[in-house]
């Protein structure tokens, strides 16, 4: 009898009942697309949910939007015997699928094919010589610019050109002692000095709540299991504001190089994705029921949408109470209600009463969502434009790593600050429902563009790769540093490790 650990070749068929029958005239099979990072770099590109798409299309080449259902078989060997994998199949609106999967363990010799009754889709099976890692796998099996390059980043960002204008030549052995005393204010700024050596995390924090330095960490020792990161070393800023005024204290030759969530057109800050959007990244199919995989969900068809524009949020700032006021005036036009109040509380009265939270998913009944800034720009907006609804966006001075790629009437319907057009916006668009549909269409192949995981790894791997080489001081471990240790890994991952080598002085 073999043992637990054999080795052994398994099939495992995750097979979902199909609507119609393979010989159905319905669906092409030659036509219909299968794509997606799920397939493409499965063995590149370790995710805890890796994802592709199936795109159905009949024998005139339409996309067919009856949903149909897909059978996914994985054939691979673990150390454990079988390659256990969960999957799940998630219907979006326009008629397409998304697959995205979870493997226990590592696993290698694996194929993956993607069925439609009994005939393969696309180029089935996908067969990977390679191991195929989950994601807490210390594994790093290139160095960051090679690894930016293996999974198809592409070779430059404009927001990251931008915000490294400012730091040709950064030298912490000057500015250190200066940030530090410029920004270590406890009751009001919270930030961490992070270096990375040899492919190892160390820091310090400063300030009274440094708690969602657990974000910052999660992002770097992800993408240190994947890559080798260059020697480098960088201050991250954990609060909500960015912090580097422009036209307040500078350097010499700039400004202070701080990494921030969130951009402004008055600060310097390097901008880098929200830390809504790396635990979205990191933890899908894990501990978190919100990413940009899952609000993909078909939900209510537009045409059962009501035709209203809807929000719920807290009271961050003055134009939320505009808009509950807006839509206390016009409730045929827009729901909008606040969920909680803490900087307004003395007009409760007048803008109350204040209502339950409800399901983010429950927001795509109504067909336009608005996007309203909070206490800086609001962190939904990646969800909004991945939803099934249309996106109107109030005009901001604040933004996050994506904003510059956006445009106005193409992906989302622009807004005045003071929201002032927001009921003629309203009525326009529901005397305009192909132009809306359109819009939608355009923010969802936006999303799929550049804010699914993969993006997002991508723009931390071209963002540091281009702030390393801007460093011209040593790199060291400073003396009180923290080391940032990898969890517990698992037993099971069976790595093919490569030299970690000192990638800074290399370049």
């Amino acid at each position: 009898m073999k043992s637990l650990f054999d080795i052994a070749l398994v099939l495992i068929a995750i097979q979902l009942p199909f609507l119609q029958g393979d010989n159905s005239p319905l669906l092409d099979h030659g036509r219909t697309r299968v794509w997606g990072p799920g397939l493409e770099l499965a063995d590149k590109l370790p995710l805890n949910a890796r994802y592709f798409y199936i795109e159905p299309r009949d024998v005139q080449n339409n996309i067919i939007t009856d949903p149909l259902k897909y059978r996914i078989l994985f054939k691979g060997r673990s150390v454990l015997g079988e390659c256990r994998v969960r999957i799940e199949q998630i219907d979006r609106f326009d008629g397409s699928s998304l697959i995205r999967y979870k493997l226990a363990e590592t696993c290698w010799d694996t194929e993956i094919h993607v069925l439609y009754g009994e005939r393969h889709l696309g180029s089935s099976p996908y067969r990977f010589s390679g191991k195929l890692y989950t994601e807490n796998c210390n594994c790093p099996q290139a160095h960051l610019e090679e690894w930016v390059e293996q999974i198809g980043c592409p070779s430059s960002d404009p927001q990251i050109e931008s915000d490294l204008i400012p730091f040709r030549a950064v030298n912490f052995s000057s500015l250190r002692p200066r940030i530090i005393q410029q920004y270590d204010k406890p009751g009001s700024v919270s930030l961490c000095n992070y270096v990375i050596k040899h492919n190892e995390i160390y820091r310090t924090c400063y300030g009274r709540y440094t708690g969602f330095k657990m974000y910052m960490d999660a992002l770097l020792l992800s993408l240190t299991r994947k890559t080798i990161l260059p020697d480098m070393e960088l201050f991250v800023n954990l609060g909500d504001w960015p912090l580097v005024t422009k036209g307040g204290h500078r350097r010499t030759t700039g400004p202070y190089p701080v990494f921030s969530w969130c951009g402004s057109d008055d600060t310097f800050d390097i901008v880098m994705p929200t830390y809504d959007i790396v635990e979205a990244t990191l933890e899908a199919m894990n501990r978190v029921t919100l990413d940009m995989l899952s609000v993909q969900r078909k939900g209510t068809p537009w045409k059962d949408k009501e035709p209203k524009a809807f929000w719920r949020g807290r009271d961050a700032c003055r134009e939320r109470l505009d808009l509950v006021g807006i839509s206390q005036k016009h409730p045929d036009l827009v729901n909008a209600s606040l969920t909680n109040f803490f900087f307004f509380r003395d007009e409760e009265k007048r803008y109350g009463p204040k209502v339950a939270h409800i399901s983010f998913f429950d927001f795509f009944n109504y067909k336009y969502q608005i996007n309203v800034d909070g206490t800086v720009a609001a962190y939904r907006l990646p969800y909004l434009l991945g939803g099934s609804s249309v996106v109107f966006k109030q005009d901001s001075k604040y933004y996050e790593h994506f904003y510059n790629k956006l445009q106005k009437w193409k992906e989302f319907v622009p807004l005045k600050k003071d929201l002032s057009d927001l009921v003629e916006s309203i009525e326009k668009a529901k005397t305009t429902d192909d132009t809306m549909l359109g819009i939608r269409d355009n923010a969802k192949s936006f999303v799929e563009k550049h804010l699914l995981p993969k993006s997002i790894l991508c723009y931390y791997g071209l963002l540091f790769k281009d702030y390393a080489k801007s460093i011209v001081s040593s790199i060291q471990v400073l003396p009180n540093m923290e080391k940032v240790d990898q969890p517990t890994a698992s037993a099971n991952c069976e790595c093919d490790m490569m030299q970690h080598e000192n990638s800074h002085d290399e370049l």
